[in-house]
């Protein structure tokens, strides 16, 4: 720990009074006052004073007390010199009331200076700082040996077990404090990653709900720009009418599926495959899927089938899906876009971040997508481990 190196400053978290109650702060309060009455009361009290006598013990006290908040300030601070520059003072301040007959108040400063000094100062500053107060104690003091070993002891275990305190609360703080900004970077990457699955969920569905519709209302707009019967452009568009049908079910599903309520994927399958004309097979033994696996599963399926309608216009498509012992697999293949199809302006639509949000999601599940050309088709292979 800093604080127990011969220059370094003990913890400055620990001695620091901001998490004091006001009850503590009162009783500290009160805790001076008396002090400061008793030693008021220690010197005065002999009637020894007289005079002038009077009027410089009162300044000698007034001197400790100023200097006393002085070097609590330097040392909280933490400026070394004036520390010690202060430490030097007192212990001449200490000397004249001795001489002067205030004993009481010059023992209290050596006792009080060396407690403080090994509770606030660098370790060699303190043993200095110490050494030099309990010596002037011991030179002036008229007690036996022994009464002075226990009092030098005794202050200098105090100051020590205060130290050590001072350090573990400390510590503490700083322990508490780093642990405080684990806990908002985790509630911040949580935030981050529940933002990143919502925006998938509403890129999956507005592409597949979205595209849909603009291939049938682009296709009646050729017609209507061809010439072409009113009764066939109606049919576009009562096709988009139904795709904007689905796509607000599909919206209410993504709504449930945040929610953590799904319909099985086997069944969600059938449906979309329906809707799109597409060949669908199921090879292993069906079971229920973890959430995410299963969302993962239907998000791959509509992004594969909006980008067949997309960029390959009447091509046969086909899905399986496959249960494995430890994993479920998608599978999407398509041809060839028909004769004299063609992708027009539907291919440019959309962001672009189809493929890599399928990635995406299934990377963060420990699996794997595949994607690129197959036999002049194009083919789409998810695999998630379950």
């Amino acid at each position: 720990m800093p604080g127990w190196s011969w220059t370094g400053w003990p913890a400055r978290e620990g001695l620091e009074r901001d998490a004091e109650s006001p009850a503590r702060r009162v009783l500290t309060l009160i805790g001076r006052t008396v002090l400061l009455v008793t030693l008021g009361w220690g010197t005065f009290s002999r009637g020894g004073y007289t005079g002038w006598a009077v009027a410089a013990a009162a300044a000698a006290l007034a001197a400790v007390v100023l200097l006393t908040a002085a070097f609590l300030r330097a040392a909280r601070a933490q400026l070394l010199r004036p520390a010690l520059a202060l430490a030097a003072a007192l212990i001449g301040t200490a000397w004249v009331a001795e001489w002067g007959r205030a004993h009481l108040l010059a023992d209290f400063v050596w006792g009080g200076l060396a407690l403080t000094a090994l509770v606030r100062l660098p370790a060699g500053a303190a043993l200095a700082t110490a050494a030099a107060a309990f010596g002037s104690y011991t030179a002036a003091s008229w007690e036996s040996w022994l009464g002075i070993l226990a009092t030098v002891g005794g202050l200098t275990l105090l100051g020590y077990l205060l130290r050590m305190d001072g350090e573990a609360r400390g510590t503490a703080r700083r322990l508490l404090a780093q642990e405080r900004a684990a806990r908002a970077a985790e509630a911040e990457s949580a935030a981050l990653a529940e933002r990143a699955r919502i925006a998938r969920e509403i890129h999956d569905v507005l592409a597949h709900s979205l595209s849909a519709q603009l291939v049938h209302l682009e296709a009646a707009r050729l017609m209507l720009d061809a010439g072409t019967d009113r009764e066939q452009v109606r049919e576009r568009v009562v096709a988009a009418r139904r795709m904007a049908q689905d796509g607000l079910a599909e919206t209410r599903q993504a709504l449930s599926a945040l929610r953590g309520e799904f319909t099985p994927v086997g069944e969600f399958l059938v449906e979309l495959t329906g809707r799109e004309r597409a060949a669908f097979t199921v090879t292993g033994t069906p079971r229920p899927l973890p959430a995410e696996a299963g969302l993962a599963v239907r998000r791959t399926a509509q992004e594969a089938l909006t980008n067949v309608r997309k960029h390959a216009p009447g091509a046969r498509c086909a899905l399986e899906l496959r249960y494995l012992p430890d994993a479920v697999e998608l599978e999407v293949r398509n041809t060839r876009p028909g004769r004299g199809e063609s992708a027009g302006g539907l291919a440019a639509t959309g962001s672009g971040y189809g493929l890599l949000g399928m990635r995406e999601r299934a990377e963060l599940l420990g699996g794997t997508l595949l994607a690129g050309p197959d036999e002049g088709g194009w083919r789409v292979l998810l695999r998630v481990p379950v």
